[in-house]
């Protein structure tokens, strides 16, 4: 029987994108429903476009237990993966999904992470410390920001000339090829 992902967004949705399409042939992992923080994310069109159940859920929907555990568990979902997420997930969620939550993470970790720490403002620091390297880290989730047990990272040299524009853009490239392949070694080790 096939596992079930939740994809929870709050952006565009790329990285969400990328792991529907890696997963839309494969008999053993199947993205069940998006989760996304906000109506206007793009992450939204996206998974119309692909044929995933979507559901927009507030704070007050993050926060209550009852009423997300049951959409959660409507959905049959086996895992979560955060792809995007802007929100720090709810203690009784980490609980819930010990060991079967994952998150990607801009940088390389420990470094550049914890709150405010996302996007832009990771690539600025990043470029700001002078690192001769970033790249991407692929965690389980805790109730801490970025502080999951590390599963995986892959990393990019950065060149004299890099700006945070650039150092996003090779990060973006090592998401969109490493997320989802990593997704399906963690579940089905």
């Amino acid at each position: 029987m096939a596992s079930n992902l939740a994809i929870f967004a709050s952006g565009s949705g790329t990285n969400a994108e990328a792991i529907i399409e890696f997963f839309q042939n494969d008999g053993s992992i199947n993205v069940s429903l998006v989760v996304a923080s906000k109506s206007t994310a793009g992450v939204i069109q996206r998974a119309e476009r692909l044929g995933v159940e979507w559901v927009v859920v507030s704070q007050e929907v993050i926060d209550d237990e009852e009423a997300m555990l049951a959409l959660l568990d409507g959905f049959e979902i086996d895992y979560i993966i955060l792809a995007g997420w802007m929100k720090l997930i709810p203690a009784y969620l980490t609980k819930a999904f010990d060991g079967k939550m994952l998150n990607i993470h801009p940088a390389l970790l420990p470094k550049f992470g914890g709150k405010g720490m996302y996007g832009a403002n990771v690539h600025k620091a990043v470029y700001e410390a002078g690192e001769k390297e970033s790249g991407i880290t692929i965690h389980q989730v805790n109730a801490q920001y970025d502080e999951g047990e590390i599963i995986a990272q892959f990393r990019v040299p950065l060149a004299e000339d890099d700006d945070a524009a650039s150092i996003e853009q090779k990060v973006r490239t090592l998401e969109l090829k490493h997320y989802p392949a990593t997704i399906k070694k963690f579940i089905l080790s």
